[in-house]
């Protein structure tokens, strides 16, 4: 299964792949979908759509990952971030790709096993997990193969629970 963890933003938008080889992900990809702020918020969201089609296209993602949204202390912010996501759905739909969101506490759990983990501990473990000689760069790619291992942790554990136990016969 190929996975991909998208961390929408309107500046900068981080992606991951990852395929799920057995029960470990496996790298395959990161970056950032950077955008220009000379341009005004709907060519913004116009290029962050043309590049997500393009990574879409090049990697055929099974899966596409991201952030539940529920609260931001700054609303302009969160509109601005649920504008982005909306962009990136459109794009998983045009495609027909399945989207799956996590909250960030599912993810922290997923990956360093504490929903409070911080930044630094969630990148540790991204860098141990995917074998990377370094932590991935920008935070927004990091998070992103945050999000894209958190669904390969959460797949095997579905996978885990829909596995039925013979019933012993009377």
């Amino acid at each position: 299964m190929r996975i991909l963890g998208i961390d929408p933003g309107t500046a900068t938008t981080g992606y991951g792949v990852v395929d799920k080889i057995g029960s470990s992900p496996v790298l395959v990809d990161y970056g950032a979908i950077k955008t220009s702020p000379r341009r005004t918020s709907p060519e913004r969201l116009l290029d962050a759509y043309n590049q997500v089609i393009e990574i879409i296209d090049r990697l055929k993602p099974d899966v596409i990952v991201m952030e539940r949204l529920f609260f931001a202390k700054n609303q302009t912010t969160i509109i601005a971030v649920g504008k982005a996501c909306g962009v990136m759905q459109f794009a998983a739909a045009q495609r027909g790709i399945p989207v799956v969101e996590y909250t960030p506490m599912e993810v922290k759990q997923a990956v360093v096993g504490y929903g409070g983990a911080e930044k630094r501990q969630i990148q540790y473990m991204i860098q141990r997990i995917l074998k990377l000689s370094r932590a991935p760069k920008p935070d927004d790619a990091a998070d992103a193969l945050a999000l894209a291992i958190c669904h390969a942790h959460a797949e095997k554990l579905r996978s885990l629970e829909h596995q039925t136990t013979p019933t012993s016969s009377e």
